[in-house]
């Protein structure tokens, strides 16, 4: 009986993948990052170090975003 009240009680505590992914900072992040991206191609293919450069930024907050959504407090 006190496992399956721990079980509910951590799985009321921890947020749903999908709860996480509606709050605002993950949404603006993500869109942010999304925008920056379609940017670099936006003004053409990436052909010039610059280019690369921002597009290597973008990608990688991009990734951070998804990694922050997938870890939860536990882990």
């Amino acid at each position: 009986m006190l496992e399956a009240d721990k079980e509910v009680s951590i799985s009321m505590q921890t947020p749903s993948l999908m709860q996480r992914a509606l709050r605002i900072e993950w949404l603006g992040q993500t869109v942010a990052s999304v925008s920056w991206i379609a940017s670099v191609f936006a003004y053409g293919a990436p052909s010039q170090t610059g280019d690369w450069l921002q597009l290597v930024a973008a990608s990688a907050w991009l990734a951070a975003n998804i990694a922050a959504l997938a870890k939860t407090d536990s882990s």
